[in-house]
């Protein structure tokens, strides 16, 4: 990563705002929200599979298949939804940390340990680039997870719909 265009900065590199993005976006986790569409689905039907795995073993506890499918089979939609919901908002949190972060105008950090925190007021021109990063780089990928959600959560919702009208 290039050093910060703030020359006079007192935060700590690794503590920089700019520098946890950089981080997070080449993590081998949280640099799906930056992938192309194609893969970013890959990576979540592979994340859905293994759910998937888990829900049904489970759903199979609760629910015979042989008499019992459509529970069955619903129970474990939900399970998948959920499990998967659950594995992405480690991503979506990781990303909503930095964006704001980077939005704020002042950056806390610890000058050597826990019990010596500071705050710094970021320069108009740090601010500016930051709040353009939030912007063009990191509200997308938190767009696309909130696509993400609405999709499980309408599967979600259909499940428990189909449930209570033919169950």
């Amino acid at each position: 990563m290039n050093k910060s265009t703030v020359n006079f900065c007192p935060v700590p590199i690794e503590q920089q705002p700019i520098h946890e993005y950089e981080q997070l976006k080449a993590s081998w986790l949280f640099d799906w929200g930056v992938l192309a569409i194609g893969l970013y689905s890959k990576k979540i039907a592979w994340v859905s599979f293994w759910s998937g795995i888990f829900a049904t073993t489970l759903a199979m506890s609760i629910f015979s298949p042989q008499e019992d499918l459509l529970q069955f089979i619903l129970s474990s939609t939900v399970g998948i939804c959920l499990l998967t919901g659950l594995f992405l908002s480690r991503i979506y949190l990781g990303w909503h940390y930095v964006k704001n972060r980077l939005q704020s105008d002042r950056i806390f950090y610890e000058e050597s340990g826990w019990y010596d925190g500071q705050t710094w007021l970021k320069p108009s021109s740090m601010l500016d680039r930051d709040r353009l990063i939030v912007s063009y780089q990191i509200e997308p990928i938190l767009g696309r997870l909130h696509n993400t959600y609405g999709l499980l959560a309408a599967i979600t919702i259909l499940s428990a719909l189909v449930w209570l009208t033919c169950v």
